[in-house]
């Protein structure tokens, strides 16, 4: 089964996959793009730019196609296009937007991570919290729109590996 976690920065996903991953020991954890990329000699802006998103976009989009049997990814093609959608950067997101939604039909179950309210995870300043809403708020439009399996998970760590758990268990 492939899972694909989505949300903006500073949510909680990366600790959300730490957790299933404890349960599910023949899952593998793909990272995030901008890990992989940056592992691989990329260099980034330090407040990223359109041409590093695409860069991401298109590598989490080979992820995707290349990886098959029980896999967890650490963002997707959705989470990518939305930061690109919100910093104003591409002219044709239509375009994306196909290219997007073809590959996400590979996705089993796709879990999104919303910010919640409470705010469960402070934002500092430095690490952009405009942005992280805006993303937060693009996603929650847009996830429901490319007819795939999804779940909006929330509460504690522990509840959130659980609702995703529980899913999978009766899919």
């Amino acid at each position: 089964m492939k899972l694909a976690i989505t949300g903006a920065h500073r949510v909680g996903k990366t600790t959300l996959i730490e957790n299933l991953l404890e349960s599910l020991p023949d899952y593998e954890h793909i990272p995030e793009p901008y890990y992989e990329l940056e592992e691989s000699g990329h260099l980034f802006y330090e407040i990223p730019v359109v041409e590093d998103y695409l860069a991401q976009l298109m590598h989490s989009i080979k992820q995707i196609s290349r990886n098959n049997g029980n896999v967890i990814f650490d963002r997707c093609p959705i989470d990518i296009m939305a930061y690109i959608e919100a910093i104003g950067g591409h002219g044709n997101i239509q375009s994306l937007y196909s290219k997007v939604e073809l590959i996400m039909t590979e996705i089993d179950l796709l879990v999104f991570v919303p910010i919640e309210s409470p705010d469960v995870i402070s934002c500092p300043e430095s690490e952009l919290p405009e942005l992280r809403n805006q993303i937060n708020e693009l996603l929650t439009d847009w996830i429901w729109d490319f007819g795939i399996e999804t779940i909006e998970v929330t509460g504690t760590p522990l509840a959130r590996k659980n609702q995703v758990i529980d899913r999978i268990s009766n899919a």
